[in-house]
């Protein structure tokens, strides 16, 4: 019997199994093995080590970023459209390890090349990174969305997700400046071309657990697709959808603002590098732990809605007091640290399964599924998120005159201050708002349940 065959004939709303589960988080933390690098030390490796301004920086993020996010939803849509013994998603995740790796490390390698070479070879490498990280992390995304018909268990399977991929963070956190340091024996930049070496032999491993654990069971009844245009009117037809994103977009720029500057904040304005990654340390261990709470923090609230709404309200106020902190009150940053992980880091396994049920409402309503159109959609947004705020802190950086490895201007300082604390808090506040307007509540996800089950969880 076929793989396919075997797989067709399992029940759609079942409980996964812990290898599942297990085997799902190692494809977050094989991601997030280079995304804790993109969000936590690409802008200081550019600035600092390969050697470009923050101005050229923040061009070259916007233009790579902004083709990514637009490449999402072609995945996507390439995804839906393929056909493989193996599934739709999975067999992408077979066949992307190798670029991925190679392309890694490429990526933080810095060669000897004139200063507009050095731009081109950024600009290049970055940028094939970022279309096969999207070809290997949309198909990934949508997986969760076919492994299981059931809500909860998405909201598991999502926490799961965002274990593995907090536990990435604070892998690569943690050993990227010891593998630079050892490995590069005084020369950063070889360093990081060492280090990426190891870590891209780990995510390439753990990208093929995921392939070998996963399986596909809301299998497409055999009909003509609608074609993409139509794909896309029914998409902007989808009301919670629509607001899905925008939530997405704004969580993702208050966190990608602060993200960005964390470095740069303790190396010149604290005066201690040591302390940002120990901050970034702190940080994951308890964003692992406040994403296994995801389930229980959901159920007390009521429902994702509310939960979610809370939560960026609670960010907000712990970003307000993040200013108010004495530069020399390092304990006292790590207490609000911990606090600020263990509201922000459920977000993203709410989001992730919200998402999902955004993709039961558009085949309720519309009698199709377009799980990795819309998956890859939600990936887009977050990606828009982290094109705009990254983009913006580096433009913002180069305009009060940052320049690398000098005494930063009091200017400069106070700008890095406000990165880290009020400005991320304003957005906060403003995606709370946005919430408000999401309509699918507790009620209506158990009448999507109900739907999906009386037309058989294929369509």
């Amino acid at each position: 019997m076929s793989e396919q065959s075997s797989q067709a004939k399992q029940d759609p709303a079942v409980k996964l199994r812990w290898s599942e589960k297990l085997g799902y988080a190692a494809g977050d933390m094989a991601s997030c093995l280079y995304f804790g690098i993109f969000m936590n030390f690409l802008a200081i490796f550019y600035t600092d080590v390969f050697g470009l301004s923050p101005a050229v920086l923040g061009t070259m993020l916007l233009f790579t970023r902004t083709w990514d996010w637009i490449n999402d939803p072609i995945m996507g849509a390439i995804a839906d459209r393929t056909k493989s013994s193996m599934g739709k998603f999975r067999p992408w995740l077979l066949w992307m390890i190798g670029p991925y790796m190679v392309l890694g490390v490429l990526t933080f390698t810095t060669f000897d090349l004139s200063p507009n070479m050095k731009i081109v070879y950024a600009f290049v490498t970055y940028t094939l990174l970022m279309m096969v990280y999207t070809a290997i992390n949309v198909p990934y995304g949508a997986l969760m969305g076919v492994m299981t018909a059931r809500s909860d268990q998405r909201t598991v399977l999502a926490s799961f997700r965002f274990v593995g991929a907090n536990t990435g963070i604070f892998t690569v956190t943690l050993l990227l400046p010891f593998l630079v340091l050892t490995l590069g024996r005084g020369n950063t930049q070889l360093g990081y071309s060492f280090a990426m070496m190891v870590l891209a032999l780990m995510a390439g491993a753990l990208f093929f657990i995921t392939f070998i654990t996963s399986k596909e069971r809301i299998r497409p009844l055999d009909f003509k697709r609608p074609s993409l245009r139509k794909e896309m009117k029914d998409l902007l037809r989808n009301g919670p959808w629509l607001v899905i994103i925008a939530i997405s977009i704004m969580t993702v720029f208050a966190q990608a603002l602060r993200a960005t500057s964390t470095m740069h904040y303790f190396t010149y304005v604290a005066g201690r590098e040591d302390w940002g990654i120990q901050l970034l340390l702190y940080n994951s261990v308890a964003a692992v732990i406040a994403v296994l709470l995801s389930k229980w923090i959901v159920s007390g609230v009521g429902c994702k809605k509310r939960a979610y709404i809370m939560l960026n309200l609670m960010f907000a106020a712990l970003l307000v007091w993040f200013y108010f902190i004495p530069l020399d009150n390092f304990p006292l940053m790590i207490v609000n640290q911990i606090m600020i992980a263990f509201v922000a880091a459920p977000m993203m396994p709410l989001f992730w399964s919200m998402i999902a049920d955004t993709a039961d409402y558009g085949v309720v309503k519309f009698g199709h599924r377009s799980t990795g159109v819309i998956f890859s959609a939600g990936t887009a947004s977050q990606k828009l998120g982290w094109t705009i705020g990254p983009a913006i802190a580096m433009f913002i950086l180069g305009g009060v005159g940052y320049v690398a490895n000098v005494e930063q201007t009091p200017a400069t300082q106070q700008t890095l201050r406000l990165l880290m604390s009020l400005f991320p808090a304003v957005f906060a506040v403003l995606t709370a708002f946005i919430t408000y307007f999401y309509k699918i509540d507790r009620k209506m996800e158990l009448e999507l349940e109900e739907s999906m089950r009386k037309m058989g969880c294929k369509n």
